[in-house]
């Protein structure tokens, strides 16, 4: 057994214990990549398939081996189809890795002055149940977006918050976009979720609000024009039941330089997670506001 592993260990190198542990990071980062999306469900059922076509070849089923392994002369190709929103998500991760966070590097009496204002404009749009959808761009650029609406390029304040997204307001059924420090566009329309698993009671808002995190990186701030209810969304999830400390946890995180911290904002917030499903606390909680 010594001579095993003095065999082992001596013909392993530097550049083997590099490549082991390239190998183990990508793995590892694609089990959480799949995590986040509907790869995991798709995974199981290839692994279905796969055990189906071992039993099948082991107890002598030949035309269920026959079929299977006819599946599996496509499945490169099938691969590709089925988990195409999936792969096209990886790239974009990829693509927008940066050394910096754009929300953040904000200077401290800023940030808090940002932040407060943030925190009064969501808290008396809750109380008033005023409908508002606020997404916060990070490293992607969302220009695109913008475009559907009216470029402002204001300083963040909650009485110019109010007035967009006031009932009378031209631009209060669209989404406020936030740049760093500036509200840089408003009355914008977003990319509705394309998660068959969400409820029905979520509203188009809820919907956009969603949809916008699954194509960026961004982050977005909806409250209920139905209930009031303050909801996160970020990475294609969405939590409800923020209050005022939990949203300030929130937006201190998101203007915090993110460097050398993990990108997400969720394990700050004891709040209800809604991926892929929607319990509602009650019959009357179901919502049908539009963006």
């Amino acid at each position: 057994m010594a001579a095993f592993f003095r065999t082992v260990f001596t013909g392993v190198g530097v550049n083997d214990i590099i490549d082991i542990l390239l190998t183990a990071f990508i793995i590892y980062k694609v089990i959480e990549f799949m995590q986040q999306t509907r790869a995991q469900q798709l995974i199981k059922g290839i692994l279905i398939v796969i055990a189906a076509y071992m039993i099948s070849d082991y107890f002598s089923l030949h035309t269920i081996n026959w079929i299977l392994r006819g599946l599996f002369t496509i499945g490169l190709f099938a691969i590709v189809v089925l988990f195409q929103p999936e792969l096209r998500r990886g790239l974009e991760v990829m693509g927008r890795m940066k050394l910096s966070s754009t929300v953040g590097n904000v200077d401290e009496e800023k940030r808090q002055q940002i932040i407060q204002q943030l925190i009064d404009a969501v808290m008396t749009f809750s109380k008033t149940r005023t409908g508002a959808l606020i997404v916060f761009e990070r490293e992607t650029a969302l220009e695109d977006i913008a475009e559907t609406g009216t470029i402002l390029e204001a300083d963040i304040s909650a009485q110019l918050l109010g007035n967009l997204f006031y009932v009378g307001s031209p631009l209060h059924d669209g989404a406020v976009i936030i740049k760093k420090d500036q509200v840089y566009a408003a009355g914008c329309v977003l990319p509705l979720t394309k998660d068959k698993y969400l409820s029905k009671s979520l509203g188009t808002r809820h919907r956009a609000g969603i949809g916008i995190t699954e194509n960026s990186d961004c982050l977005t701030i909806i409250v209920s024009e139905e209930t009031g209810i303050i909801s996160v969304a970020e990475g294609g999830r969405i939590r409800r039941h923020y209050n005022e400390d939990t949203l300030r946890g929130v937006l201190d995180t998101l203007y915090t330089d993110n460097r050398d911290k993990k990108h997400r904002i969720w394990p700050i917030h004891t709040g209800m997670d809604e991926h892929h499903r929607y319990n509602a606390g009650s019959a009357g909680e179901e919502e049908d506001d539009e963006q």
